[in-house]
C-alpha cells in the first residue's frame, strides 16, 4: 500500500521553563534582557548572572538580586530566569522544532477506536495511530527522539518504532489493536513486514495485561458509583469490549476489532441503559470465559522477541542507509 503524504504539524511557541515559579533566595538567575535605571544607565546587561537575595511574597513585586560586583538591583519576575533553566532552553527549543519534522517519517498510519469497532456515530472522533521511524542522524543526535508524537487537535499519535514494538510485546491492548485494525491508511515496506508478523506478538501475556487493567478500572468505577453516584459509561463499555477481545485472542489467535453482534448491547452500556448490576454480571462472566480460554489457549507463553528484535534491527539499518523505508 502506497504511503500517503503526512502533513507538517505546527510547533507550539516555546515558553521559558518555570516562568510562573516563585524563585527562592539563594538561587542563581540570569537577566533576560537589558535593564536600565531611571537615568537611562544600564544597571544590568542582558545575560548577566546574579543571586536572589530576597524573593517577593507575590508576583507583583520585584526580586532583589545581587550581581557579581556586589551591587543589588531590583528585577521583576519576567526579567529573570533560573540559570540552569536558561542553559537548557535553547536545546529544548531545538527539540521542539525538530520534532515537527519527525511527522515526515511516519511509516504506518491506521484508524482505531469507535470507527474501527463499528461503534461510531456522527459525533465520534477519528482516532489515528501509527508508527514513525526516525532517521539515524536524529536518533544519534543531541536532541534524541521522543517515544511518541502527539497532535491532540487532530487526535493523532505515532509511536517511535522501538517503543511500539516494546509495547506490543507486553500485550498493550491499544498497540495490538493498531496491528489488527482493518482501517489502514498508509504503510511502507517496513510497516508491511511488521503487519505480516503481527501474530508473533500474541501470547498468553494477553490474559495478564487485559485482565489486570479491567479489574483495576472496574474497581475505580465501583468507587465512583459509591462516592458520586455516577460512572463513565463509555469507559465501562470499552472495558467489557476489551474482555471480549482478550477471550477471542486466546481462543482464536487474533485480535478482534469489529464488535459485530455485541454492538447494540455495548451501545446500551455507553448510553447508561443497562443497569450497573447487569454490566457487572456480564463482566464477571467474561472473566470466567477468560480463565477457560487461558487453560485451552494454543498461544505461546511468550511473544517472539527474537523476530521482533530482528525487524527492529533491519529498520534501524535502513535508517542508517537512508533507504526509502519511510
Amino acid at each position: 500500500m502506497a504511503k500517503k503524504n503526512i502533513p507538517q504539524h505546527d510547533v507550539s511557541t516555546h515558553v521559558a521553563r518555570g516562568a510562573h515559579l516563585v524563585i527562592p533566595a539563594g538561587t542563581q538567575v540570569v537577566c533576560r534582557s537589558e535593564v536600565r535605571d531611571s537615568a537611562g544607565t544600564i544597571s544590568c546587561a542582558a545575560g548577566a548572572i546574579g543571586v536572589v537575595v530576597r524573593a517577593p511574597a507575590d508576583g507583583t513585586h520585584s526580586y532583589r538580586v545581587k550581581l557579581p560586583d556586589g551591587r543589588e538591583i531590583a528585577l521583576k519576575r519576567n526579567e529573570l530566569s533560573i540559570r540552569k533553566h536558561v542553559q537548557e532552553e535553547e536545546l529544548e527549543a531545538g527539540v521542539a522544532v525538530s520534532d515537527a519534522d519527525l511527522y515526515q517519517h511516519v511509516i504506518y498510519r491506521c484508524i482505531v477506536g469507535s470507527h474501527a469497532y463499528g461503534l461510531a456515530n456522527e459525533s465520534s472522533d477519528v482516532d489515528r495511530r501509527g508508527i514513525y521511524l526516525p532517521p539515524a542522524d536524529r536518533q544519534w543526535s543531541l536532541f534524541g527522539v521522543p517515544e511518541q508524537l502527539e497532535n491532540r487537535e487532530t487526535d493523532e499519535v505515532y509511536w517511535e518504532l522501538r517503543k511500539f514494538i516494546s509495547l506490543a510485546l507486553k500485550a498493550n491492548p491499544t498497540i495490538l489493536e493498531c496491528l489488527f485494525t482493518p482501517l489502514v491508511e498508509a504503510t511502507t515496506p517496513i510497516a508491511d513486514e511488521l503487519l505480516a508478523m503481527r501474530r508473533d506478538f500474541l501470547s498468553k501475556l494477553i490474559y495478564q495485561t487485559y485482565n489486570g487493567y479491567v479489574m483495576s478500572q472496574f474497581k475505580r468505577l465501583e468507587q465512583d458509583l459509591r462516592t458520586v453516584g455516577e460512572i463513565k459509561w463509555k469507559h465501562a463499555m470499552h472495558l467489557v469490549r476489551l474482555l471480549m477481545s482478550g477471550v477471542t485472542a486466546l481462543r482464536e489467535g487474533h485480535i478482534p476489532i469489529r464488535v459485530e453482534e455485541h454492538r447494540d448491547r455495548l451501545l446500551a452500556i455507553k448510553c447508561g441503559e443497562l443497569a450497573w448490576a447487569e454490566v457487572d454480571e456480564w463482566r464477571l462472566a467474561l472473566h470466567r470465559e477468560f480463565d477457560a480460554a487461558l487453560a485451552s489457549s494454543s498461544l505461546p507463553d511468550r511473544p517472539n522477541y527474537e523476530k521482533a528484535n530482528a525487524l527492529l534491527v533491519r529498520a534501524r539499518r535502513s535508517a542508517v542507509r537512508d533507504e526509502p523505508a519511510r
